[in-house]
């Protein structure tokens, strides 16, 4: 994508898509554009069983700042509203990719920004990124899912922190809670992340499907299910490579 009305650009390489979201100059914070055009990349890497990897960065100085605060009060009729939302359904489909995500955050990654990275698998983070879900401070919800993957990711403790008093997470904490399993310089962020995707993206896809099924099922099963999920994924592996 490289039209001057795009919010988002696709770079693919194989196996690996890298999504920048870009408007730079509101910190990459999402409007409707940049929703849609979201949604419609999503929909391209959902289609394409070729795509192993996605990686998700921002442009500029951010990652994401959030909802776009100049379009509060520009929604048509709440049911107008939330057919819009019935019919794309953005972050569930990216909650559902059948590929392994990756965010590579730097700067500030708030409200919308933070749960966008929260929806991936994995996470790089810069030592300059900055995590935070002011949305309770400002009288609603967070929308793109923080109150179900932060506690998820971090525990319920921290994640309270978080999304009740406002606690901020720096890039050097948010690896040492697990929120992101690699912190570096944000010199080296964009180097570091793309190195990491395209190692990803040449594995087996469906040895990386069924590992990505297993971890996100398995979490909410007793041990004794788990184990049985993993022995049935595993035989459907093998019966997929014969």
């Amino acid at each position: 994508m490289s039209k001057a009305s795009e919010v988002i650009r696709l770079e693919r390489h194989d196996g690996l898509v890298i999504m920048t979201l870009d408007r730079p100059e509101v910190l990459n914070a999402y409007n409707r554009q940049m929703r849609d055009q979201i949604f419609e990349a999503l929909t391209f890497v959902a289609a394409t069983p070729e795509i192993r990897v996605l990686l998700v960065e921002g442009s500029g100085r951010a990652f994401g700042s959030g909802g776009d605060l100049s379009e509060f009060g520009m929604a048509g009729s709440p049911l107008a509203a939330r057919e819009t939302r019935q019919r794309r359904d953005v972050w569930g489909l990216w909650s559902e990719l059948p590929c392994v995500t990756m965010a590579a955050v730097h700067g500030m990654a708030v409200g919308g920004g933070c749960e966008m990275a929260l929806l991936c698998d994995l996470m790089i983070a810069a030592e300059t990124a900055c995590f935070r879900l002011p949305e309770t401070s400002l009288g609603t919800l967070p929308g793109v899912g923080g109150t179900q993957t932060l506690p998820r990711a971090i525990g319920a403790g921290r994640a309270a922190g978080v999304l009740l008093a406002g606690s901020e997470i720096s890039g050097r904490e948010a690896e040492r809670l697990g929120l992101a399993q690699w912190v570096c310089s944000e010199k080296t962020l964009a180097a570091r992340s793309r190195s990491l995707a395209k190692s990803l993206a040449i594995l087996s896809g469906p040895t990386l499907k069924a590992a990505r099924e297993a971890l996100r099922r398995g979490g909410d099963l007793p041990l004794a299910e788990g184990l049985r999920l993993e022995a049935r994924l595993g035989k459907r592996l093998r019966e997929e490579q014969t």
